[in-house]
C-alpha cells in the first residue's frame, strides 16, 4: 500500500467542542494499549486539560488537529506560560505515525513560538517514548530533568526537555 500524502491530512487550528475530550480518550485508549498506563494516568490527562480548557486564550496558545476523512487522527497542543510555551499532548493514531506529519507538526509549534516572540519552550514525556524523543531532540530540545512517577499506573521515569530559541 502506497503511504499517504501529508496533502490528504487536514489541520486545523481552531478548538472546537469535543477536541479536549477527544485529545483525553484517544490518550487513555493508546496508552493503555501501547504502554501499560492506566486509570491514573488518564485521570493527569484529564487535569491537564481542564487547566488548559480554564485558562485558554486563542491569541497565545494553539492546538493543531490533524484530520483525515473526517476523523482527527492526531493532534498536538502549545499552551502559554508565563515565561515558556509548553508543548503537550502530542499523539497519533498509529496508522498515521512515520509519515511526516510529527515532524511538521512540531515544525509549526517552532513557528508559532517565533510569531508570538516566545525563545523557550519546554515538555514533559516518559522514557518508553523513543521516536518522540528522537523527534524532540532533532529539533534541538535536551533533556533537563528526569523524576521517577507512578502518575502512569506503573513506575516509570518522566523527562523533561527543554528548547532555547534564543
Amino acid at each position: 500500500m502506497e503511504p499517504l500524502p501529508l496533502s490528504d491530512i487536514h489541520i486545523r487550528t481552531t478548538l472546537q467542542p469535543g477536541d479536549l475530550g477527544y485529545i483525553a480518550y484517544l490518550h487513555g485508549q493508546l496508552y493503555s494499549r501501547e504502554n501499560g498506563y492506566g486509570l491514573s494516568f488518564e485521570a493527569y490527562v484529564l487535569d491537564g486539560l481542564k487547566d488548559f480548557a480554564k485558562a485558554y486564550d486563542p491569541a497565545a496558545d494553539r492546538i493543531w488537529m490533524c484530520e483525515h476523512a473526517g476523523t482527527i487522527i492526531g493532534f498536538l497542543v502549545a499552551q502559554h506560560r508565563e515565561d515558556a510555551m509548553q508543548l503537550r499532548y502530542f499523539l497519533f493514531q498509529p496508522a498515521y505515525r512515520g509519515m511526516g506529519l510529527g515532524k511538521r507538526l512540531v515544525q509549526l509549534f517552532l513557528d508559532f513560538m517565533k510569531e508570538k516572540g516566545s525563545t523557550h519552550a519546554y515538555l514533559w514525556t516518559t522514557e518508553e517514548q523513543h521516536a518522540a524523543i528522537a523527534l524532540y531532540t532533532r529539533f534541538g530540545f535536551r533533556l533537563t530533568e528526569e523524576r521517577s512517577s507512578d502518575t502512569f499506573s506503573k513506575p516509570i521515569l518522566e523527562r523533561r526537555y527543554d528548547l532555547s530559541l534564543a
